[in-house]
This record gives structure tokens, C-alpha cells and sequence, in this order.
């Protein structure tokens, strides 16, 4: 089984998982308040997926590790060639996703980046990226292996089904990554 995982903010209910359950697309959310890391946790060491592709760094630029291979204290390789958001901006986001890793170290855990699938797979529907939920959706879906079982109803959860189809395509062997293994990979 593949997710995708839109990782938010640890408490504010943003971060969804989407994965396929009876032949669709499912989401669960986690819920204000609550931890989301720890719903992440539960869940993965319940359903035991064979790919998590997580919406969040999961490495810090090289300089950090190793001072004579990098010169960015800001952008990794692949944020550099993707437009990315710079891990250090995202800081305790990237802080936290860096921990999950290490907690789920016995799963396979990939960054993706929506935007980068939907720029690469779904260029014609970016006029309707976070403006109309309902058409961008539907258009979606329509070209998705897996329907949803349930539409969309946030953006969290359509960025949660491009993470998911950024791992479904690398599982495929059509998927394509940006970046340096020995900083970090991101897939789409």
C-alpha cells in the first residue's frame, strides 16, 4: 500500500493521509488539537503501507554535515531546481518530519512535493489549483487510477492525493526525483 501524506501543522488539523481502501482513494484527517505526528504513527504501525511519500523536507542542506560540500545554509539541491521552500524556513515543520522518519525508520519514507506533481503531471489544471475545489477535483479524478471515494472537500486533502500519486507513479517506475542523495531526494 502507498500513501501520500500532506503534513500541517502539528495540532491545527491540516495534515491528511490519503491512501486506497476497496479500490478508492481514502482520507483521514487529523483533528484539531490533536497530535498529528502521533496519528501518523498510530496509523502507519496499524496499516503498515510499503511506501510513505510525505509532503515536508526530510533533510537539512548538506552544510550542516559536512562543511566542505555545500556553501547553502538556506536550500538543498533539489529545492534550488524545484522552487522548493527552504527547509530552514519551515524549520519545525522540517524539524518534525525529520523525527517521524526516525520513528517510522522501519518504513520507507520519501519526500515529494505536490506542486512539482501537478506542475509535471496535471500542468492544465493549475488554473484551477486553490481556486475551485470542485472542478479541479473532478478533473482529477477523471484522470487518476484510483477514484476518490469520497471528493475532496479541502486543499490539505488534494495535496495528500498528488503525494500519493507522486509515490503510485514511482512504484510504476514512471516517477521522476530531483536532487543529490547525500542531501536529499524529492519525488514526483
Amino acid at each position: 500500500m502507498i500513501v501520500g501524506i500532506d503534513y500541517g501543522s502539528k495540532v491545527a488539523g491540516t495534515t491528511v493521509i490519503c491512501y486506497p481502501e476497496n479500490d478508492t482513494l481514502t482520507f483521514l484527517q487529523s483533528k484539531k488539537k490533536e497530535d498529528a505526528d502521533q496519528m501518523i504513527i498510530d496509523w502507519v504501525k496499524e496499516n503498515s503501507p510499503s511506501m510513505i511519500m510525505l509532503d515536508a523536507p526530510l533533510s537539512l542542506p548538506i552544510v550542516y554535515t559536512d562543511t566542505s560540500s555545500g556553501n547553502s545554509y538556506h536550500y538543498r539541491q533539489c529545492d534550488r531546481e524545484l522552487k522548493a521552500m527552504s527547509p530552514m524556513f519551515l524549520g519545525g515543520l522540517t524539524a518534525r518530519a525529520m523525527q517521524l522518519r526516525a520513528n517510522l525508520s522501519e518504513y520507507t519514507i520519501y519526500e515529494t512535493y505536490p506542486k512539482q506533481v501537478l506542475n509535471h503531471r496535471f500542468a492544465d489544471l493549475k488554473e484551477f489549483y486553490k481556486v475551485d475545489i470542485e472542478m479541479f477535483s473532478a478533473k482529477l479524478s477523471e484522470r487518476l487510477p484510483i477514484q476518490y471515494e469520497v471528493t475532496p472537500d479541502n486543499w490539505h486533502k488534494v495535496d495528500s492525493s498528488l503525494a500519493w500519486y507522486a509515490g503510485y507513479l514511482h512504484n510504476q517506475g514512471t516517477g521522476e526525483s530531483v536532487g543529490d542523495v547525500s542531501e536529499g531526494v524529492i519525488l514526483y
